[in-house]
């Protein structure tokens, strides 16, 4: 877990660092935020991810959960509640779900607005490595405040259009909120992601918390990891839509 701890005798050289770090470029912080993940040759060498942990559906309910990503472009997350299991998964082509909550108990293709976020979840690396290859762009607006917490702010241009504003934290250079717009149930919908508790992982640094709230709202679904393991083997057809009634 990354922890802050900065000693008055440090105060000067500390003021002094931050001077200079507000001319950095957008390669520089960049190259600073892939050091401090792990490096991108320990990520670009990563095949897969498998964490479980919990979910918040509401206050003061959880659901337990788990959540399986494979390169190139694979996701499933499922959890439980009530006896009843939901699943949302991307193959690399369709994007589909079985939400018994809802009333959909057998497996269909989701919706556009939510099939966006499962298929931004299966990038296993984010957006901030890769970018170019990837079609997004990146611009680097500068040092911003984050609830007391000095961030740089990028804004990221995804290949699909969205439009977020990713803000690293000045001093350890992994992401602690991401703001953007999603279209929910036809209306557009500001929220910000807010990130947490980092822990080493197999030589990468993972976030174990993230909760995702609208913009402004005092709480919203926090997920937690409990265990993260990496480059695990994984069954290719876990994420493969099964027929109706099977």
């Amino acid at each position: 877990m990354w922890k802050k701890a900065v000693s008055l005798a440090l105060a000067g050289l500390i003021v002094a660092g931050t001077a200079a770090a507000q001319e950095m470029t957008l390669e520089q912080v960049l190259a600073r935020h892939y050091e401090a993940i792990g490096g991108l040759e320990n990520w670009t060498s990563l095949q897969s991810m498998r964490a479980t942990g919990r979910v918040t559906l509401m206050p003061g309910t959880e659901a337990p959960l788990v959540l399986t990503v494979v390169r190139p472009f694979k996701v499933r997350m499922e959890f439980t509640f009530q006896g009843m299991t939901a699943v949302q998964a991307y193959d690399g082509t369709t994007a589909w779900m079985i939400m018994p909550f809802m009333g959909k108990t057998e497996p269909e293709p989701m919706p556009t607005d939510m099939a966006k976020d499962v298929i931004e979840q299966a990038d296993i690396d984010g957006p901030l490595i890769g970018y170019k290859d990837e079609g997004h762009t990146i611009e680097l607006v500068g040092l911003v405040d984050v609830e007391g917490t000095k961030a740089y702010q990028l804004t990221v241009t995804l290949k699909n259009g969205d439009v977020q504003q990713y803000y690293l934290d000045a001093e350890y250079f992994v992401p602690i909120k991401i703001e953007g717009s999603r279209t929910v149930q036809g209306n557009l919908v500001d929220f910000e992601t807010v990130i947490s508790d980092y822990k080493e992982v197999g030589g990468l640094m993972i976030a174990h918390s993230i909760e995702a709230k609208p913009k402004g709202a005092p709480t919203g679904q926090v997920i937690t990891l409990d265990t993260v393991e990496i480059n695990v083997p994984v069954d290719d057809t876990i994420f493969t839509m099964p027929q109706a009634g099977m």
